[in-house]
């Protein structure tokens, strides 16, 4: 229980191959599209972390402070000796919350598609938690993901945080859900961010900072398919888009062409009018009961909801193994 280096999950093996070519597939599509999970390399992941703090975005902080304020009552509901299992980790400052409140928890599997950045963290959280195992797995935990056989003998819990969520359309959400409760196992707990229906004006500056972190965070995504791919996309004839669509009740960020330009990806020439868009992300917001309702169509069943009106936590349990 002491493995020190991360595992590459076989769902991670090819990436990059898949990398390129679902980059190929968005753009040749018509409207333009790229995979929000692409967002996250080590630069990406410094990006976030970045927005993650300004003053116009209210998740982590709203989060952070439900996590602080009921982290035993949510560490309550691990049971003993279990691994706690964190889907697309990033840095794990939220984790740290429960892991330093429930003594249950014996092993941290933080999953995440981003390596370098899952490793640096892992590092650190082994210095700062010296009796605990952490397991990093270098995976794509859209599609599901090997469990490490160190860990198979453990009970598990599920933590989702970030409203992560909401980045998936709703099929996608119910088809995730649905692998979490199946490398959770029947029983489990998941502890899960969303962030919730509010008014437009605060959800518009939450995407659209004064400091333009967020468009930095968005244009990146063309820089590493620069880099990955050897593409030539121009990122300054592309700008950050963010907006409220009410009817789907979700934020979408776009990257917006500002003038007619051709692009090769992968010996293809790709084409862009003047003000067409790539569709890079989508951020659904949800009330409490249509979270709920979601969870429940995926085999979960609600537990407990923490909530300050802006954003909620949810802990649900897996009642689907069939």
């Amino acid at each position: 229980m002491t493995t020190q280096t991360a595992l590459r999950a076989a769902s991670a093996v090819g990436t990059a191959d898949r990398f390129a070519t679902e980059v190929l597939a968005g753009l040749s599509a018509k409207p333009k599209q790229l995979p929000a999970k692409y967002f996250y390399d080590l630069a990406g992941s410094a990006l976030f972390e970045r927005i993650t703090q300004l003053p116009e975005y209210y998740p982590t902080r709203c989060e952070l402070a439900l996590l602080r304020d009921n982290a035993p009552a949510i560490a309550s509901l691990f049971p003993p000796s279990c691994a706690l299992f964190e889907f697309g980790a990033g840095s794990s400052k939220k984790a740290r919350i429960l892991l330093g409140a429930a003594a249950t928890v014996e092993a941290y599997v933080p999953v995440d598609i981003s390596g370098d950045f899952l490793q640096q963290d892992a590092a650190q959280l082994r210095r700062d938690f010296p009796r605990l195992a952490v397991q990093p797995v270098i995976a794509d935990f859209t599609v599901g993901f090997e469990v490490p056989p160190p860990l198979a003998r453990l009970p598990r819990v599920g933590f989702f945080p970030g409203s992560t969520i909401g980045n998936f359309e709703h099929h996608e959400a119910v088809r995730f859900l649905r692998h979490a409760g199946e490398t959770l196992g029947e029983g489990a707990v998941l502890v899960i961010g969303v962030d919730l229906i509010k008014d437009v004006s605060v959800l518009c500056r939450a995407y659209n900072d004064a400091e333009g972190v967020t468009a930095k965070f968005n244009l990146n995504l063309l820089a590493r398919i620069n880099r990955e791919l050897g593409t030539n996309f121009d990122l300054a004839a592309f700008e950050h888009h963010a907006c409220y669509n009410r009817d789907r009740n979700r934020i979408e960020m776009h990257l917006a062409s500002v003038k007619r330009q051709k692009v090769r990806v992968n010996g293809k020439t790709i084409n862009f009018r003047l003000g067409e868009t790539i569709h890079t992300e989508n951020s659904y917001k949800y009330t409490i009961e249509s979270f709920q309702a979601l969870a429940q169509g995926a085999g979960w069943r609600p537990v407990k909801v923490w909530s300050d009106g802006l954003f909620s936590v949810h802990a649900i349990r897996w009642t689907d193994s069939g």
